[in-house]
């Protein structure tokens, strides 16, 4: 089936019973197209956005709200459903990682008073690989930050997406880098050279830092997680701002942080 099909062709598919695929393909096309920017879209929107004919979005729709994974709001437009909120909550980033991680993080956010990330590499292949944030604390004299949870960052901008780089081995970042770097702000490094000689150094001494690179004024120092069964490469971090952080307090307290809470995950504890 093509991706982008004609009305004739969605009525006889359905009419003929559309294949699992299809539909899934379909569903995951119209819930992609919400974003932080665009949390809620009207119908032709989605149908603009996919290139799906209106009649046959509408029709999509209807079954999705029925099932609650999209729900209607004001203004005739379309949001992402509770139902799909209460499935992403039983995934073991919400249920193992993030639970287990939040007296973790809570803890660094009380010995640092700076905002604490916990992101794992989402990776479906070197090349598109990102930073996917799923735990965040932070506190009224924090610095304001990018990163929220479900929100996902490039790598090598983000102090955990860097963190997460130091565990890669050669094979996977040789494709990494066979992708252009994108430029975030003045101060990201884009050049392979660059930035593998700065993962050098987040080795030698174990966290990972960001100045700027992401958001300006920003530092940001993270740690990885070491390996544990059933759970994507994880990291954790603090971002604070530039002018106030001292990067030799904070990178030990986030190396202790991962450490234990690399612990508690293997023990199965908080």
């Amino acid at each position: 089936m093509s991706d982008v099909g004609d009305e004739s062709d969605a009525s006889t598919e359905a009419a003929a019973g559309e294949p699992a695929e299809g539909v899934l393909a379909r569903a995951m096309r119209v819930m992609s197209c919400f974003t932080e920017e665009e949390p809620a879209l009207s119908a032709a929107q989605l149908a603009a956005h996919t290139g799906m004919p209106t009649s046959t979005m509408h029709r999509l729709l209807a079954q999705l709200v029925e099932y609650g994974l999209v729900m209607r709001v004001p203004g005739h437009a379309y949001t992402i459903g509770a139902r799909l909120w209460e499935l992403g909550e039983l995934s073991p980033l919400s249920l193992r990682l993030r639970e287990t991680a939040l007296p973790h993080m809570m803890r660094l956010y009380e010995a640092t008073g700076e905002n604490v990330h916990l992101a794992v590499l989402d990776a479906p292949t070197p090349e598109t690989a990102t930073a996917l944030f799923v735990g965040r604390l932070t506190g009224q004299g924090s610095i304001p930050t990018l990163g929220r949870m479900g929100g996902r960052h490039p790598l090598h901008t983000t102090g955990v997406g860097k963190a997460l780089l130091m565990t890669r081995d050669e094979a996977w970042l040789g494709r990494f880098f066979s992708v252009p770097l994108e430029r975030e702000t003045t101060h990201s490094i884009t050049s392979e050279e660059e930035l593998r000689a700065d993962l050098g150094r987040a080795r030698a001494r174990g966290y990972a830092t960001t100045r700027e690179e992401m958001t300006l004024g920003n530092l940001s120092v993270a740690a990885p997680l070491g390996r544990v069964d059933g759970l994507p490469p994880a990291a954790v971090g603090v971002v604070a701002r530039l002018s106030r952080a001292d990067e030799r307090h904070l990178g030990p307290l986030v190396v202790q942080a991962a450490k234990e809470l690399t612990k508690a995950l293997r023990a199965g504890t908080t």
